[in-house]
Parts: structure tokens; C-alpha cells; sequence
């Protein structure tokens, strides 16, 4: 006999610890009293401890008889639980979402969700992990994360990955304060695009890179780029320090950093004269996972960010 994992005389062992009486514990597990007895005796022979001091008139716990009984309920408590946990993480109300996000949706939206998230489903542990677009797509790859929070041009979500999309914004400009972009009433757009640039590596963010590029070249120029970096914060902190303009999803203007202004395509036109804001470039942010998932916790998480 394994004592250890045998749910019945540990069941024998409790009903003997809280009535003190053989043939009472029969009784309330509507046994025979000496099939009770053996199975005290074998449980004791198999741990090599004894648990119960008997006489003929009385039977008392020994201190390591004593010591187990909180364990042993606990034990059987959490066994008489399992089919309802079970049937819970079958329906995605329990179980665990490995979520990575870019820090664009960390600002004020993801914080909400999280908070709402953990309210609705208390069991089910939400890890988050930043991460940029291209270090999502390997984990991913390789089952690290079970979904990801990305950035993209709109359309333009990786291939092979189920998506919802979850926030489209417009690209603003950040200009260091002390530029003379910063305070113009309106902004030429080929004087912007004279100006140095602090960009992030393609390969992060590899559509909104080339929509970026593309707004260049469909004016004749080629970006000269001052820096890249890939943080959104490390890009600003970076225009912040004089080293160029740069094209920023506008839910990154909620990063207040001093010494940066933000302007927005209502501040731009393409001529001397003012007239309707140009068409600058994009972007969405897509809740991203793999086609092929297994995971209920999952499930319930995609839903709950349909819904809002």
C-alpha cells in the first residue's frame, strides 16, 4: 500500500483523529469496524510512525498523529475540489495567460484591463512581460508566450497569427521644445522632413518603419537618421535631448516628458497655405496568438478583450 496517495485511509485516519473512537469512524464512514482497524495498523506500518495511542477503553492521538491531521485536511478538502477546479480551467476560469505587450499599450489602456481582468477572473494568473514586436513573434514561436499585444500599420498584423485588433492612432511628431518646429503655427511638411530623425530599427516594428519611410520617399527624401532606439520612452527621452524629430504613436504623448512637444497632423500642410491636414501614416495595436491554442485561459482572456 502507498499510504501517501491513498485518498481512503487518509479518509480512515481523519474520521479515527476527530471521533477518538474505532467504532464511531466506522460507523460515520458506514464501514465495519475492523476493516477500519486494519487499514490504521497497515498506514502506520507503511509511514513507520505510529499515529493513535490505543487501550482497551480509549484511543488518543500521538503528537505525530496530532501534527498530520491539519495537513490531512487540507488534503482531502483540496482532492474533493478537483473536479470542480477541473471543469473550471476547462472553461478558461482558472489556468494562467502569458501576455507581452509593447509599452505603447502599457500607458493607460492594458493597466485598466488588467485591473478589470484580475476582478473577473481571480484564478486566473496574468503574467505580463514587455516586450517589442519582434521578441513577441519568437516567443510566440517558441511557446514562451501565449499571446502578445503589438504594434503594426493597419492591415498589416503578422501572418499566421489570430488578431484582434484592439486600438487604431494616428503617428504624431515629437520635437525638442527649444526647436523652432515646436512653436510654428503650421509645419511645412518638407521643412519636417529636412530634420534629423530618431527612428526605431525596422526589424521591431517592420510596417510602421515603412510607412514612415514611405511618407520620405513619397516626397523625394531620404530620412537622415540621427539615432535609433527601441523603446518608445528611449525615443522621446531622445528628441527631449536635441538629437532629431521623431514619428511616434500619439498614446505615446501620455509620456509627459519635459523638453518634448507633440504636433499632430492637423498642424501640417504640404504648401504655405493652411488647408486640411495631410494624410501622416498610422498604426493599430492587435492582440495577437496562435492559431493553434489549446489553452481555455486564453480563450476567456480574447473574449474578455473583444468586449471592450
Amino acid at each position: 500500500m502507498t499510504a501517501s496517495i491513498d485518498l481512503r485511509v487518509w479518509r480512515q485516519f481523519l474520521a479515527v483523529a476527530e471521533e477518538l473512537h474505532f467504532g464511531r469512524a466506522a460507523v460515520r464512514l458506514h464501514m465495519t469496524q475492523p476493516p477500519v482497524t486494519q487499514a490504521i495498523a497497515q498506514l502506520e506500518t507503511a509511514i513507520g510512525v505510529r499515529l493513535f495511542d490505543r487501550t482497551r477503553r480509549s484511543v488518543a492521538l500521538t503528537p505525530a498523529g496530532e501534527a498530520l491531521v491539519p495537513d490531512v485536511r487540507e488534503l482531502l478538502a483540496r482532492a474533493q475540489a478537483l473536479p470542480a477546479r477541473a471543469r473550471a480551467a476547462a472553461a478558461g476560469e482558472v489556468g494562467r495567460v502569458r501576455l507581452a505587450f509593447v509599452s505603447t499599450i502599457g500607458f493607460e489602456r492594458l493597466p485598466a484591463w488588467v485591473r478589470e481582468f484580475r476582478t473577473l477572473c481571480p484564478q486566473v494568473a496574468l503574467e505580463l512581460v514587455e516586450a517589442t514586436g519582434d521578441v513577441q513573434l519568437e516567443a510566440l514561436a517558441r511557446g514562451e508566450i501565449d499571446a502578445g499585444l503589438m504594434l503594426h500599420s493597419p492591415g498589416f498584423a503578422p501572418a499566421g497569427l489570430k488578431r484582434v485588433a484592439v486600438a487604431a492612432e494616428p503617428l504624431v511628431l515629437a520635437v525638442p521644445a527649444r526647436h523652432p518646429l515646436a512653436r510654428a503655427k503650421q509645419l511645412m511638411l518638407d521643412t519636417v522632413l529636412a530634420e534629423p530623425l530618431v527612428v526605431f530599427p525596422r526589424r521591431i516594428l517592420p510596417s510602421v518603419h515603412d510607412a514612415i519611410f514611405a511618407l520620405y520617399h513619397a516626397a523625394g527624401r531620404v530620412p537622415a537618421i540621427a539615432q535609433e532606439a527601441i523603446q518608445m520612452q528611449t525615443i522621446v527621452n531622445l528628441v527631449s535631448g536635441g538629437l532629431g524629430v521623431a514619428w511616434v504613436p500619439e498614446s505615446v504623448t501620455q509620456f509627459r516628458r519635459e523638453g518634448v512637444v507633440y504636433r499632430g497632423a492637423a498642424e501640417f500642410t504640404a504648401t504655405g497655405r493652411r488647408r486640411a491636414a495631410l494624410d501622416l501614416p498610422g498604426c493599430e495595436t492587435s492582440l495577437v496568438w496562435p492559431a493553434q491554442n489549446d489553452n481555455p485561459a486564453l480563450g476567456r482572456f480574447v473574449d474578455f478583450v473583444r468586449e471592450r
